[in-house]
């Protein structure tokens, strides 16, 4: 196994919840770090759904939207 040495802000290791412990492994280090992407994207993704006015809508409009985009796929194909 390889060690490296990275050094981040105190700001950076809250955010990406890092401890003090001297050692993590890289699996550990890339899950926590696409966590926080995960949670940047889906505050994104709400942003843009609230602008958009799709926060508003039923399971039943959903389920019509996603309905008439297949529809179209298939006949576009």
């Amino acid at each position: 196994m390889r060690t490296i040495q990275i050094k981040i802000t105190e700001a950076d290791a809250a955010k990406y919840q890092l401890s003090d412990k001297e050692e993590i492994l890289f699996a550990e280090l890339l899950a926590k770090i696409n966590l926080e992407y995960a949670r940047i994207v889906l505050k994104e993704a709400n942003q843009i759904a609230q602008h958009n006015g799709l926060l508003s809508l039923t399971m039943e409009e959903i389920n019509a939207e996603i309905n008439a985009t297949r529809q179209d796929a298939k006949n576009n194909s």
